[in-house]
């Protein structure tokens, strides 16, 4: 293992650049060092990694000012993506570098902390690696969804070669994806969504998720949390989907709103203090129903009032896709509260279809 290490670690000393510039991408070069906030990936110039031989020191080899730590590329692919062990780090490292993959006997025990899967600390690595979604496949998605205008408040990036798991048995794969955080309402994330989509583009049959079985999935402390979009004051609508809830700030890009990621959540999710009105965008189904009654019982044991939006399909993102921006605009109209039609709906600034 140490002789395989050693050699991967050389490799990708050759390419200090091109593996910082992809793996440490929150950073910058200067002068003979790339900087960045710290080895997950987070802004700032703490780190700093040394991009070609010198006296001082070989290419590759990096340091970490504000806490002392100190290591190799390898360390950076490990941590910057919150891998679990020396076999997944070499596996990434020889899909980056192009090389065959390892032998069974090369994969070994794991090497120095990493984040346990599907932790809140993986799912904030996660998100830091993202990038935003501005000219990728996620605007494309959206944009096959009829979200032509994504109002989401920085709550989603893009990751291109995101992991999947099909299952235990099955090798690892990576697909683009969409990556949305969960937060408390510190804005503290405690979680993310990842919906794997298909690099090739939108499609009718999938609507442009990847062709695997689970293309959703997410990950970190998801009940009573929620992906934010905008910030609460007075007013709040709730609702199950991202893409519901795009849909929805499409029309209505100035109303704080949330999406729980399922009904569970939805029923579950934590009213902020000070919410005065709480909008609740249903979905048109049996477990829609039910949220709703939940939902508004809660809201009443607190003191807040809660009023339901109805779509006319199946949920709000299928009417946007199927009555266009107008059609949902004046479905919606008659739905909200007069008073917030002219604090949110007339002050909306997206143009007719």
């Amino acid at each position: 293992m140490r002789r395989d290490a050693s050699e991967l670690a050389h490799r990708l000393a050759r390419e200090a650049e091109a593996v910082c510039r992809h793996y440490l991408s929150n950073g910058k070069r200067q002068g003979r060092y790339w900087l960045v906030g710290d080895v997950h990936n987070t802004p700032g110039r703490s780190l700093f990694v040394r991009l070609q031989e010198s006296p001082k020191g070989a290419a590759g080899k990096w340091t970490d000012a504000a806490t002392g730590e100190h290591g190799d590329l390898l360390d950076v692919i490990r941590e910057s993506l919150g891998l679990r062990d020396f076999r997944e780090t070499a596996e990434e490292a020889r899909r980056f570098l192009k090389l065959p993959r390892a032998e069974p006997e090369l994969a070994s025990k794991p090497v120095g902390p990493a984040a346990p899967a599907g932790s809140q600390e993986a799912a904030r690595r996660l998100f830091a690696i993202s990038s935003p979604i501005e000219g990728t496949v996620v605007e494309t998605y959206l944009q096959g969804r009829g979200i032509a205008d994504v109002h989401d408040g920085g709550s989603l990036r893009f990751h291109p070669r995101c992991y999947y798991r099909p299952d235990e048995h099955q090798p690892t794969e990576t697909w683009p994806a969409m990556i949305a955080s969960v937060t408390d309402f510190d804005g503290r994330i405690t979680g993310v969504h990842r919906t794997w989509l298909d690099p090739v583009g939108f499609d009718r049959v999938r609507l442009g998720k990847a062709p695997i079985d689970t293309p959703r999935r997410a990950m970190g402390d998801l009940l009573g949390n929620a992906v934010r979009f905008g910030v609460v004051d007075d007013i709040l609508a709730a609702g199950e989907g991202i893409e519901t809830m795009l849909s929805l700030r499409y029309v209505l890009p100035t109303m704080p709103m949330a999406a729980a990621l399922s009904a569970n959540h939805l029923a579950a999710m934590l009213l902020p203090s000070g919410l005065r009105r709480l909008y609740i965008a249903r979905d048109a189904d049996a477990a829609g129903d039910t949220v709703l009654a939940l939902l508004t019982q809660r809201a009443a044991d607190a003191g807040i009032e809660a009023i339901a939006l109805s779509p006319r399909l199946g949920d709000f993102n299928e009417d946007l896709h199927v009555f266009g921006l107008d059609g949902l605009r004046a479905a919606l109209r008659i739905q909200l509260v007069p008073e917030d039609v002219v604090r949110f709906l007339h002050s909306s600034t997206v143009p007719a279809e």
